[in-house]
């Protein structure tokens, strides 16, 4: 767990997106390598995976964990792209895209051979393409759920109610964790099936909400916060000019989540409630017990946030499979992305320059 220079405890709050996921591994292993460890990690689809495996293992095993699964989930395609980018590498990645959905991911997750329409109605097989069983024997492998659930790291994550439509947090700080309930944050349809927790029905946290952010800014924490933002989709992209890349883009924007749109209303929020805060002392002290006004003095007791924004930028060569394009090459170079775009953000002046709000929210996007 660390503490900034500037009093900070430092939150990790990790976006989903399958394959791109590997990004956030980068991210990670150059914070650590900063000594930025998070005391909070939060995490929504594969950003649930990572961020289990960053809180379910002591410091000195948290990266090698990380490379450990996503070495064997990018091993079904291990060779080396034929070509570094443009068209020859589109087909290259479109290929491994299409392994992937055939043959599935060792230690994620394999095909149903049973066609969902031959399965017995209401079982897993009907109402999903894939099985993640070697997810959770892979979890419980490189887990600790015991260091998860009563370690230093405060561990959450997002998943959707079937029954309801409603939004989930599962939290060590409330429930103990197990595999089932990072699988369920994870649990996308129509590839995977629901994920069953005390009788009830949960798939991807992704279909409501791909970030964790909300979850965390409206915890209302005392302490100055600095929070590491990490989007796999950037909701800013190219006009396309194909229906496969029209697809693509759609993807994008669906799960970047409107992450920078989350971030301005938190703002306002921010400057209403240090508003609230300055008139404190100057409310007379007959309308301090007034209920309107505890309401209003209960949320200015926020601490101050800032937040480092850090986006997987989109390849050209990228398509619209690319959350589920895992061959090595692809994997190795996200992860790589995601630790030069940490490096690049703590070298620049406004990194090293900044003083942190004494109220509400700031933001850093420095990419």
């Amino acid at each position: 767990m660390t503490i900034t220079s500037h009093g900070e405890t430092c939150v990790l709050v990790l976006q989903g997106g399958g394959a791109l996921g590997a990004y956030q591994g980068g991210v990670y292993e150059a914070l650590a390598s900063a000594q930025l460890c998070p005391a909070w990690v939060a995490g929504i689809s594969i950003g649930a995976v990572n961020a289990a495996l960053i809180a379910g293992n002591p410091p000195e095993r948290r990266v090698a964990a990380l490379r450990t699964f996503w070495d064997r989930a990018s091993s079904r395609v291990p060779f080396a792209a034929p070509f570094e980018d443009g068209w020859g590498r589109k087909l290259f990645n479109e290929a491994a895209a299409a392994t992937v959905a055939l043959t599935g991911i060792p230690g994620f997750f394999t095909p149903r051979w049973t066609m969902p329409g031959m399965a017995l109605p209401g079982s897993s097989a009907a109402i999903s393409l894939y099985d993640t069983a070697p997810l959770r024997e892979t979890l419980l492998e490189l887990v600790d759920f015991d260091l998860l659930n009563d370690g230093p790291i405060r561990f959450s994550v997002g998943a959707v109610h079937v029954l309801t439509g409603n939004f989930v947090y599962f939290d060590n700080r409330d429930r103990r964790i197990g595999p089932e309930h990072v699988m369920a944050s994870g649990a996308l349809p129509p590839g995977f099936p629901p994920v069953m927790i005390d009788g009830e029905p949960y798939w991807d946290g992704g279909i409501v909400s791909n970030t964790p952010l909300q979850y965390v800014l409206d915890a209302g924490l005392t302490d100055p916060l600095l929070v590491f933002q990490v989007d796999l989709f950037s909701a800013r992209g190219m006009m396309p000019r194909t229906l496969a890349e029209a697809a693509q883009r759609e993807k994008e924007i669906r799960f970047s989540s409107r992450t920078r749109l989350n971030t301005d209303v938190h703002l306002r929020i921010a400057a209403l409630e240090a508003a609230v805060a300055r008139l404190a002392d100057k409310v007379p002290p007959d309308l301090r017990d007034d209920p309107d006004w505890r309401v209003l003095i209960e949320r200015a007791g926020a601490g101050p946030v800032t937040i480092l924004h850090l986006i997987n930028r989109s390849e050209d060569y990228e398509s619209e499979g690319k959350d589920y394009e895992f061959s090595r090459a692809t994997v190795t170079g996200h992860w790589q992305s995601g630790s030069a775009d940490v490096v690049r953000s703590l070298a620049s002046p406004r990194w090293r320059n900044r003083q942190p709000p004494r109220h509400g929210l700031i933001t850093l996007d420095l990419e």
